[in-house]
């Protein structure tokens, strides 16, 4: 099957995406939306609209939907060309097939009571709902579920991979580089806390977002069910129903739920993935230019006429995902704020791409994490380059001669070093030949490319130490 498949998703990289089908596949979506319009009958029964003992000991036991309950709802549909119909169809099948008689004990459903005959719940079936009432909460709850339980671990594990090569290589003395060129200098594992610290704050963000549904009918209005049940407080109704599934109602709405919600969550996602993006970007330069070296994996080839390669493919995969990923998550925010008047069909097509986007983003994510474990740093490629170009501590040496009163101190050492690389023997002889006090000479003869990284260790251990307490 996965030779056939359409999306390298669902074929090529299928077993580092499988785990987002039970969220975002079609079968998912139509198993979510038939077990809300069950848990809508159930709730219709608290209102005093029908007798409660009118639903019945048992319902068609949907929370298991077989494939071949799927492909009913999917056959209705090529009839009605209406996905919520064809449900609403589907279940009024299985109810008037049951007329009454007792499910298998197993599939017995607790919440639901009474003794009366299904075939008396068929026209309480969808009851005054229109059909984004049912499929926005379907899919804020997909969006939910599949943060909690697979895109919130993958990014953890992604964290946890940069946060142990940071703890490793925090006091690595490293040759920074400001627009390319060399500059002061800092330590590697420094470089990675930054980082960490930029994607810990989006973690935060998409970790403590509130998703929004709505359950407002064909307009926003809650007309049919007013118009049915005037005595029934529907808006009290429609929050507890959504809340019950740990989302935030939206009252306000036109057919459709006002997506400015859930695109908020995707703008925490593509900033995540930017920053990302930057990162995989920046790791490829490390290995490129040798300050990482990449682990040998055995049986594993660089390139099918050069046997000397090792390619830094789990990065460079990374970032075409991420940008396939933020394209998609680009256009939500582009297409999904705009409905004409109360809704056209637009946003549809569009939403069901959203288990592809988040694909390609968790694809990405796993990549940068094993990138990661077959990296390490060529401490001696890192030494050497950073003592050739003894000029990066001239900032230091001007700073230090300003403290001691130099005005020129800036530039003397503009004229030692600007577009020039200064070896440690001019630099020694630099400091010899200075007017200045001892006291002054001594500290310019301390400093070295290598001694000279702030406070980047401390940096590193409080980035470290403020995950550890969260």
């Amino acid at each position: 099957m996965a030779l056939h498949a359409l999306s390298p998703l669902d074929g090529r990289y299928e077993n580092e995406t499988s785990s987002l089908r039970e969220f975002f596949s079609e079968f998912a979506f139509l198993r979510a939306r038939v077990n809300i319009e069950l848990d809508y009958l159930f709730a219709l029964s608290t209102t005093g609209i029908f007798p409660a003992n009118a639903l019945p000991d048992w319902t068609p036991a949907l929370d298991n939907l077989t494939d071949e309950e799927a492909r009913k709802i999917q056959e209705y549909e090529r009839i009605t060309r209406h996905d919520v119909k064809a449900i609403e169809y589907f279940l009024r099948d299985k109810f008037m097939e049951s007329r009454g008689s007792p499910l298998e004990q197993e599939q017995v459903s607790p919440r639901r009571h009474g003794d009366a005959p299904a075939l008396h719940m068929i026209p309480w079936i969808h009851f005054g709902l229109t059909s984004e009432d049912i499929n926005s909460i379907a899919q804020a709850r997909a969006l939910k579920d599949s943060r909690d339980q697979v895109l919130l671990p993958a990014l953890d594990h992604l964290i946890g991979s940069l946060c142990d090569f940071a703890k490793q290589y925090r006091a690595l003395p490293l040759l920074a580089r400001t627009h390319g060129q060399p500059a002061v200098p800092t330590t590697l594992g420094k470089e990675i806390a930054v980082y960490i610290a930029r994607i810990h704050k989006c973690r935060v963000e998409l970790a403590n977002h509130r998703f929004e549904a709505k359950l407002t009918g064909a307009v926003g209005n809650f007309n049919a069910l007013q118009a049915a049940a005037p005595n029934i407080d529907w808006i009290s109704f429609c929050k507890e129903f959504i809340q019950n599934y740990d989302l935030e109602p939206n009252l306000l709405t036109t057919q459709i739920l006002p997506y400015d919600n859930w695109i908020r969550y995707f703008d925490s996602l593509k900033l995540t993935n930017a920053i990302l993006i930057d990162y995989a970007q920046d790791i490829w330069r490390y290995i490129s230019d040798g300050i990482l070296k990449q682990k040998i994996v055995e049986g594993e080839i660089g390139s099918s006429t050069m046997p000397q390669k090792v390619n830094p493919i789990d990065f460079e995969n990374a970032e075409g995902n991420l940008g396939i990923a933020n394209a998609l998550l680009t256009h939500y925010g582009q297409k999904l704020p705009v409905s004409r008047l109360q809704r056209d069909l637009s946003d549809s097509t569009v939403r069901r791409t959203f288990g592809v986007t988040l694909g390609h983003t968790l694809l990405a994510w796993t990549n940068i994490a094993r990138g990661m474990s077959r990296v390490e740093a060529d401490e001696e490629k890192i030494k050497a380059e950073l003592n050739a170009h003894w000029e990066v501590i001239s900032e230091a040496a001007q700073t230090i001669l300003r403290a001691a009163g130099r005005s020129d101190a800036y530039e003397s050492l503009k004229s030692q070093t600007r577009g020039q690389i200064l070896e440690e023997s001019r630099y020694r002889l630099w400091v010899e030949s200075l007017d200045v006090d001892e006291e002054t000479r001594k500290r310019l003869h301390r400093l070295s490319p290598e001694s000279y990284v702030g406070l980047a260790v401390q940096l590193v251990d409080e980035v470290i130490s403020n995950l550890q307490r969260r």
